[in-house]
């Protein structure tokens, strides 16, 4: 099971860019998409489905904004659009496919970087989300976690930790969220075979130079549970990936 997480930052403008070309390469048999700002209805979907994958999506009640959706080759048992919270659905955050024993959630995580009210509805969602896989895990043990996490957890995951120690995405109180979240009985699929620095996601649209640099945060994810660490086959970054100001992350899963 080869999946990608990527954050396309509109769906409709990376389709500009070439993302159904790069769809054509096959990069994975699951691909989870966040911050799509369009509905299915908003995109022309012939080309997508022609070449193998079924999309579901789950948009924000708010035109042009968040929205996640699964573009999967894997056809699901059964697909379960939002997590049961009210905002958190609204704003189209939360979508999950489950895959025989496997539940994968996609899931695009609130930014906190437009102000306090927003940085406080991050904390609010988080501590939300992980009661939501709490409960989920009473009954489905194995579970993926794609998504736009919007926190860099270490400082390995940041090429400046030090400047941005007082910064929505590296505070202390989320990378401590983070820490926990891990011990709860998830793994970093990244980092369980890969250890090394200077792997990011995200760059800043704002300074063009910083890609080129390679100055971003690593803040895109697929966690998945213990059980489900024995079978990680592969794992990678792809910053070659230019449809956004985020790039794919993609982990391999053996399914024997």
């Amino acid at each position: 099971m080869r999946i990608i997480t990527y954050n396309v930052n509109g769906i409709r403008a990376a389709i500009k860019k070439g993302f159904v070309d790069w769809l054509k390469t096959n990069p994975a048999d699951i691909v989870c998409l966040q911050e799509t700002k369009a509905t299915k209805e908003d995109v022309d979907v012939t080309h997508i489905e022609q070449l193998g994958y079924e999309t579901y999506w789950f948009s924000a009640e708010k035109k042009g904004y968040s929205g996640v959706a699964i573009f999967t080759k894997i056809k699901p048992d059964k697909v379960h659009y939002g997590n049961g919270i009210m905002q958190s659905d609204a704003e189209g955050r939360v979508i999950r496919a489950d895959f025989g024993d496997i539940s994968l959630i996609n899931a695009y995580f609130p930014s906190g970087t437009s102000g306090d009210e927003r940085q406080t509805y991050k904390y609010q969602w988080l501590d939300e989300f992980q009661e939501y896989l709490i409960k989920l895990r009473k009954t489905r043990k194995n579970l993926i976690i794609c998504g736009d996490y919007n926190i860099a957890n270490k400082d390995i995951d940041i090429h400046n930790p030090k400047g941005n120690k007082n910064t929505s995405g590296f505070l202390p109180e989320e990378r401590a969220w983070l820490d926990k979240f891990w011990e709860k009985g998830f793994v970093d699929s990244f980092r369980v075979l890969n250890p090394d620095p200077h792997h990011y996601t995200w760059w800043s649209a704002r300074f063009p130079s910083v890609r080129l640099e390679n100055k971003g945060w690593r803040i895109d994810y697929i966690g998945v549970t213990d059980s489900l660490k024995p079978k990680i086959k592969k794992v990678a970054i792809h910053p070659d990936v230019k449809h956004s100001d985020h790039c794919p992350a993609f982990l391999e899963l053996l399914m024997t």
